[in-house]
């Protein structure tokens, strides 16, 4: 049976303190029991190194005042992550725990290298990710909810955390199937997810890179210069740099984009229309946006600007 009981059970068995003393605790076990803590204390580090940096290193000047944005933007993902712990309390990790007491996926039906699975694991999560992500520009509904990510006036770290409700809970529920499918193991999932928080955060950064050190990272991963492209008002800038972690998805399926046209620094960020910080920046005014106005032209296949017409 399917439901969040079996799955938290699956995620909460053979906890270290229910193991006999003479058994050793793999490492699997161990991610288990700490995984809340882990994820938690890497969001929290990576999230202080950001803000540090955007402090004394910023790429772009902001419009509207620090405090404004960060409060209303994390108090967005505070109330996401209290509803994801209420919904879905094992979250992924129970997921990935659940199908493999099932024998679900690919991973759990073939005897694969530890380390190899790990790294297979995170490749083919991230590819689903970049899908969904299009996926969301794609399919008008989902693109009303994906305009809350986009409608930030102003580009930085919080900028990465910054989704509503609803999209989270499709997320999860996408990434859900995509581990039942895949079957992958616990340590995966948790370092994936580490991975994909602590990267949205990385590459959201109003922060200034070398060129030289860009142009190197962003053959692997995606960078704050790659991804801020993503966050025009253009609509063919907007519909490409989808990746938020590997780049190479870009590459591979053409919707990469080197450079904005106007420059980074002179570049506009947001959705054209939505400029009214009581919409885009307020709390309020973000759980409303999905249901504001109309949600057309802004199709995928467009992948032109005004001034190419």
């Amino acid at each position: 049976q399917f439901d969040g009981l079996s799955m938290h059970r699956a995620y909460t068995a053979d906890k270290p303190g229910d193991i006999p003393h003479n058994r050793p605790m793999d490492i699997e076990t161990l991610i288990r029991e700490h995984e809340p803590y882990i994820r938690l204390g890497f969001f929290l580090g990576i999230l202080a190194v950001m803000l540090l940096w955007e402090q004394f290193s910023p790429r772009r000047e902001r419009r509207l005042p620090r405090l404004l944005r960060w409060g209303n933007n994390l108090a967005l993902v505070s109330l996401n992550m209290a509803i994801l712990r209420w919904l879905f309390p094992a979250a992924a990790v129970g997921m990935a725990a659940f199908a493999a007491e099932r024998g679900w996926g690919l991973f759990n039906q073939l005897q694969w290298n530890p380390a190899l699975e790990w790294l297979l694991a995170i490749v083919l999560l991230d590819m689903i990710i970049y899908l969904q992500h299009v996926l969301v520009h794609a399919v008008p509904m989902l693109w009303r909810l994906h305009r809350v990510h986009h409608a930030d006036l102003d580009y930085d770290t919080t900028t990465g955390l910054r989704f509503h409700p609803i999209e989270i809970i499709l997320s999860m529920l996408i990434k859900f199937a995509a581990i039942a499918a895949l079957g992958p193991a616990v340590v995966a999932v948790v370092i994936f997810e580490v991975l994909l928080n602590g990267m949205a955060m990385f590459n959201h950064g109003n922060v200034r890179l070398p060129l030289g050190l860009d142009r190197l990272l962003r053959l692997l991963i995606v960078t704050p210069d790659m991804h801020r492209v993503h966050h025009s008002t253009e609509a063919d800038e907007a519909n490409s740099n989808f990746g938020f972690n590997l780049s190479l998805w870009d590459r591979i399926f053409g919707t990469y984009r080197a450079q904005p046209r106007a420059g980074h620094e002179a570049m506009s960020i947001g959705i054209k229309g939505f400029d009214d910080a009581g919409t885009c920046a307020w709390l309020p005014g973000l759980l409303r946006l999905p249901f504001i106005g109309k949600a057309g032209g802004y199709a995928i296949n467009r992948r032109w600007s005004k001034d190419d017409e």
